[in-house]
């Protein structure tokens, strides 16, 4: 395998792996995970895969990193809920992070199933 292949496949494992780990703990695993996303998508868009694929990985990558950002400012803002005299419906804004990762969770395992699929047809 050259060189160009095998990079894109490199970084899209050790993302994969990276934002299964981060999974462990998702306030200090989106640490782990945004990173984790950004080689996915960048390993997507080097193994020049079709269009709507990096079209959907960037919008998991914005989605993921929007939520870490939101959850980041609320945290630096002293949390939601309780004594901080934030709502708890401040807690939306952290939503797309959790959609984002479970789309790019769906999206692996569905380009893990397509692969194996190929492999053993061609065996």
């Amino acid at each position: 395998m050259n060189a160009r292949k095998l990079w894109p496949r490199i970084l899209i494992i050790v993302g994969s792996i990276a934002m299964l780990v981060g999974a462990v703990d998702p306030l200090e695993g989106s640490l782990v995970i945004l990173p984790g996303c950004a080689l996915v998508t960048l390993g997507t868009f080097l193994s020049n895969r079709e269009r709507r694929v990096l079209v959907d990985w960037v919008c998991v990558f914005v989605l993921v990193a929007t939520g870490v950002g939101a959850m980041f400012v609320l945290s630096a803002f002293g949390g939601i809920g309780g004594k901080s005299g934030h709502s708890m419906w401040w807690g939306l804004l952290v939503l797309p992070y959790p959609i984002g990762w479970v789309m790019g969770i769906v999206s692996l395992a569905s380009r893990l199933i397509k692969s194996v699929r190929h492999h053993r047809a061609v065996a």
